[in-house]
């Protein structure tokens, strides 16, 4: 069995993963490729996708650190490879560095952004024996950068992590966020006006920084959010995890009992499909990732700790999210730069924060696709829009439908599972269901009730004559649905054989059942449903 090595969950510190024996994925290539040929930077990404971890590398490498990038072994006896970086003609002066973190999750009244940036601010100004004369943020920028270039002799680094986090985190408080707004553009206005005294700058967040209306001042930074040339800054590459990861999937193949092609198999579905730039590079969430290599075990980590309860405030504010057209919605690149505050639309807010990504790309409309990256947030989404809209009434009546639908996994009884559904609907309060009084109400319900089970369902799945509401695939058999509001079953029936629905799985392997289920408006509930093979 391959050494199992030390993965660095929850750390962020590229110190620490260093010096303590802990796994780097070597992204000083591209690192290297940003230092040498640009100086102020944007880069957006989904939390728990290693921006910090980006944030604190550029401080080793501006701070001189070189030791950190060459090979070497810890007290530990963990050797460490030698970084790209290390090979390059890079000088390895050392920079002033201010760095800004708000990646906090406390930061909740405006108080506490103010007592963080002049905590930050003073820590500097200590550090170089400045005392400030005044106590406007703008003012001590400023003369942080040229006393600091001054004494050293060498032009400032400014590093931020997670600017948007504490807007984010505010959005519908208009006066909040607007005092915070004025407070960023107090401290990073500086940037542009004293660029004879800055080398290099930073930013992070989820949101483009153009979406918050706080760097207009300082529209000269290179926003390499979807270049495809830094697509991989973050995050694991398909090719890194084939080649720097390989021995890491053969040991968790060996955990797991399987193959290295199997568990590679497993590990896609699960944590790949999110891509930031045209051309589609394979990206896997490194959060999940490490966590899976960590426990041995592969579960749903991402989602469980980057739930943001912000995004869910704000998509209650927006139009209703419909889970069975989602991953066939296109928008034009410039829908990407619109304000929060602009949107009338959740899709291109949950792409922003990771809950769907970039699918496809049609240059000759410069338009995108957006889907689900994987099963992960897949599953995790869906359970989240449950707890948020339909959980208002309580969860007992989702456990007990979790529980018919465990059983039907198990025995296959469609006439017990059909039953829990009627019993969920029944439990629905009145004033919920009574502007919802269409077939596609239940439909997307449906669908999200079982995708946050885990459940293999399709919604909308294209046929050569049409679309099929539902389809379930089970490893036993397959399940092919169509509802109706107001109709029978047996047109429900006759419709799914007319268009042909059921037919690509004729060769399957798989028993096909085709069910057609008729919803009441009276009754607000399933009235009549019938299964029949194919």
């Amino acid at each position: 069995m391959a050494a199992k090595r030390k993965y660095p969950v929850g750390i962020q510190s590229f110190e620490s993963i260093r010096q303590d024996g802990y796994l780097y994925v070597d992204k000083t290539p591209l690192i290297y490729k940003m230092i040498t040929e640009g100086k102020p930077y944007f880069l957006s990404r989904p939390r728990r996708f290693g921006k910090s971890l980006l944030i604190s590398t550029l401080q080793a490498v501006f701070e001189g650190r070189r030791e950190l990038f060459e090979a070497f072994t810890t007290e530990y006896g963990i050797e460490q490879p030698q970084l790209y970086i290390a090979t390059t003609d890079w000088k390895w002066d050392k920079f002033p560095v201010l760095r800004f973190d708000f990646s906090a999750g406390d930061l909740s009244t405006i108080e506490q952004l103010d007592t963080l940036i002049d905590e930050t601010l003073n820590g500097y100004e200590q550090q170089y024996g400045i005392t400030p004369d005044v106590k406007d943020a703008n003012i001590r920028m400023i003369n942080l950068m040229r006393t600091l270039h001054k004494e050293t002799g060498k032009r400032v680094v400014v590093l931020c992590d997670e600017y948007d986090n504490f807007i984010l985190h505010s959005l519908g408080d208009d006066e909040k966020v607007a005092q915070a707004r004025s407070r960023f553009q107090n401290v990073f206005g500086p940037l542009k006006a004293e660029d004879d005294h800055l080398q290099f700058a930073f930013i992070t967040g989820i949101s483009k920084f153009s979406q918050m209306g706080i760097f207009s001042k300082l529209n000269n930074l290179q926003n390499i959010s979807m270049r495809d040339d830094y697509a991989t800054i973050c995050g694991v590459s398909e090719e890194e995890l084939t080649t720097q990861l390989r021995q890491d999937i053969e040991l968790m193949a060996e955990r797991n009992g399987t193959n290295y092609d199997d568990m590679f198999a497993r590990m896609k579905a699960r944590y790949d499909g999110y891509h930031f730039s045209e051309k589609l590079a394979d990206i896997y969430n490194p959060f999940s990732l490490f966590n899976a290599f960590a426990s041995g075990k592969l579960a749903d980590y991402w989602f469980d700790r980057g739930t943001s309860g912000a995004l869910i405030n704000l998509l209650a504010l927006l139009p209703p999210v419909d889970t069975t057209t989602i991953e066939s919605e296109t928008y034009e690149s410039s829908m990407f730069d619109l304000p929060f505050e602009n949107y009338d639309d959740p899709l291109p807010i949950l792409y922003q924060s990771g809950y769907l990504t970039l699918k496809s790309y049609e240059p000759e409309y410069n338009d995108f696709r957006l889907g689900l990256p994987n099963q992960e947030v897949r599953q995790g989404f869906a359970q989240c829009l449950y707890q948020h809209v339909a959980a208002k009434w309580g969860t007992s009546q989702r456990n007990g439908l979790y529980r018919a639908w465990s059983q039907f996994r198990r025995n296959y009884d469609l006439d017990a599972f059909i039953e829990s559904f009627k019993g969920f609907f029944a439990s629905m309060p009145y004033q919920w269901q009574q502007d919802n009084k269409n077939e596609h109400y239940y439909h997307a319900l449906l669908y999200t009730l079982l995708t946050s089970f885990g459940a293999d369902i399709r919604a909308e799945e294209p046929t050569a004559k049409g679309q099929a509401d539902l389809t379930l695939l089970m490893p036993k058999g397959i399940y092919v649905m169509e509802i109706k509001y107001e109709h029978t079953p047996d047109e429900a029936l006759a419709q799914i054989d007319q268009k042909g629905y059921a037919e690509k799985y004729r060769l399957d392997g798989r028993p096909v059942t085709k069910i057609g289920i008729s919803f009441s408006s009276k009754e607000r509930n399933i009235t009549h449903w019938k299964a029949v093979p194919l």
